[in-house]
């Protein structure tokens, strides 16, 4: 009788610790699934910001996004159009680029590579080494604001360029600007991005 009681005990003693115990592996579970969730979260935030860190680097340093300002590059591009420039040191007469002077950013057309020789008649065509050049980017030529002495030849290690708006840009006709050194030079124009209905690539 006495042995009777006693496992009768013991059974009612483990049927009372089933249920608690039965909680506190649910708990720990939710607490393992919870710190797994911040984890997860955490991982995810630093990858978001690495992706966003190096978006950043490689708008500033290879692919800088920029703003036209005024009517000097017009048709081709026009105020308020938002652009990609890329790095790029492929360049050849007839791309447009973006390059540093006085603190701001310009956009011109390149025209003359170091050593070429340039020459514009009083029509606003343009000569280089002597041939005319082909620009279709340009609706109405211009001799423009120009006091360099023609035929002109281009300095070693600068560029010669031109806007696609002859009659208004200042450009490497004049002193002011005179011609771009390599250093200067942010990067190509490849793309137009704003407006949306005007996207398209920059030739």
């Amino acid at each position: 009788m006495m042995e009777e009681k006693l496992d009768s005990r013991k059974t009612h003693t483990a049927e009372g610790h089933g249920p608690e115990l039965a909680d506190l592996e649910h708990e720990l579970e939710q607490e393992y699934k919870n710190r797994r969730r911040v984890r997860t979260a955490r991982r995810m935030g630093f990858t978001l910001l690495t992706v966003a860190a190096v978006a950043v680097l490689v708008a500033i340093l290879w692919m800088p996004v920029l703003q036209i300002y005024g009517t000097s590059m017009t048709p081709t591009l026009e105020a308020g159009d938002i652009v990609l420039s890329v790095k790029a040191r492929d360049m050849v007469p007839g791309d447009v680029v973006a390059f540093y002077y006085n603190n701001e950013i310009l956009v011109k057309r390149l025209i003359g590579l170091p050593g070429d020789w340039i020459d514009i008649d009083e029509e606003g065509n343009v000569y280089l080494n002597g041939v005319l050049m082909d620009e279709p980017y340009v609706t109405e030529k211009a001799f423009g604001d120009c006091n360099i002495p023609l035929p002109y030849q281009v300095p070693e290690n600068r560029y010669f360029v031109l806007g696609d708006h002859r009659s208004v840009s200042v450009d490497s006709r004049n002193t002011a600007v005179g011609c771009v050194t390599e250093e200067q030079i942010v990067g190509k124009i490849t793309a137009r991005l704003w407006p949306l209905t005007q996207i398209s690539r920059i030739h």
